[in-house]
């Protein structure tokens, strides 16, 4: 069985827990062979998936009526892999959500790093600049960059913190986030641990 969660501009796709991510200009779902259950949020590759019959909509298994209507996929398929814990997935975006004894309590969605740091850029030519992740988020900043990262990621952090659950990260900006929670678990393949529990799950309904 394969994998695949499909995103705006790649198909990250997992094969014999070997993790491969595909730019979507190189992407053909035709040539996969057996089996392929899929999340999607590329609207463009829709119709080419429903009809293609060896290609299986993990949506089908999700109970949508414990998550809130629009929430995305990614999100849901994270989520259905933690019973107990904060997950934070550190992508474009930044999305937090919180799972307690298998029920989803909530969460909120941040800026990504990078577009944070576009954001602060688009304000003042003054505060273009890199976030410094070796500052000391305890601490009041003295120069431009410090104040910026302590600015945006002090309250995020601090947000995370309060919940006192277990942290689990997840997305390509995870390691940095692990300098800040020294006990989290970063997993680059939890989407796929959720879309694994919703199969075995619905194999035994």
């Amino acid at each position: 069985m394969i994998l695949c969660d499909i995103g705006n501009t790649t198909a990250d796709i997992l094969k014999n827990g070997k993790k491969k991510k595909i730019p979507l200009t190189e992407f053909d779902p035709e040539v996969f062979e057996g089996d392929v259950w899929y999340a999607n949020v590329n609207c463009a590759l829709d119709e080419k998936l429903k009809n293609l019959p060896h290609w299986q909509n993990i949506t089908t298994l999700i109970e949508r009526e414990k998550y809130y209507p629009t929430m995305g996929i990614d999100r849901i398929l994270v989520c259905e892999a933690i019973e107990e814990g904060v997950i934070v997935d550190a992508g474009s975006a930044i999305t937090v959500d919180v799972m307690s004894d298998g029920v989803y309590q909530g969460g909120f969605i941040s800026l990504g790093l990078r577009s944070a740091q576009e954001a602060y850029s688009r304000l003042s030519s003054a505060l273009e600049v890199s976030f410094n992740f070796e500052v000391d988020l305890d601490k009041m900043a003295k120069n431009t960059p410090d104040s910026v990262t302590v600015g945006f990621l002090a309250p995020l952090i601090h947000e995370i913190q309060r919940v006192n659950k277990p942290i689990y990260l997840t997305g390509g900006d995870a390691p940095i986030f692990a300098r800040y929670f020294t006990d989290a678990i970063v997993d680059e393949i939890l989407v796929f641990k959720g879309m694994q529990k919703l199969i075995n799950k619905g194999s035994k309904c």
